[in-house]
């Protein structure tokens, strides 16, 4: 997928039939033909070099099943992600949530 920044505005353009069909499911999930369109913002960070992939969460959608590591808590906890700053509550000897693909970090 090639993409050009121009100040305010970005271009996606797709450069494979996979990248066309994945930029129309993205255009239908955030444009409503009635205005109620959905903004787009940054999830945790990117890091040329670093990161693989830039990670964006669409407002007003919710999000999907939590999924959760082999590790178990050891008490009564809440944990959060460092990234989107999601909470959850953890009760003892349940597992530790996933969030952002890591696990979710004990809020001290």
């Amino acid at each position: 997928m090639k993409i050009l920044v121009d100040r305010n505005v970005i271009e996606f353009t797709p450069e494979n039939p996979q990248e066309t069909a994945d930029l129309e499911v993205m255009w239908k999930v955030v444009v409503d033909c009635y205005g109620d369109n959905k903004k787009i913002v940054p999830m945790g960070n990117f890091v040329p070099g670093h990161d693989k992939v830039a990670r964006f969460h669409i407002e007003g959608i919710p999000g999907g099943q939590t999924t959760y590591s082999e590790h178990k808590a050891e008490e009564d906890c809440t944990y959060y992600c460092a990234i989107c700053n999601k909470y959850k509550n953890v009760k003892s000897g349940e597992a530790i949530p996933l969030c952002c693909g890591k696990e979710m970090e004990p809020l001290d």
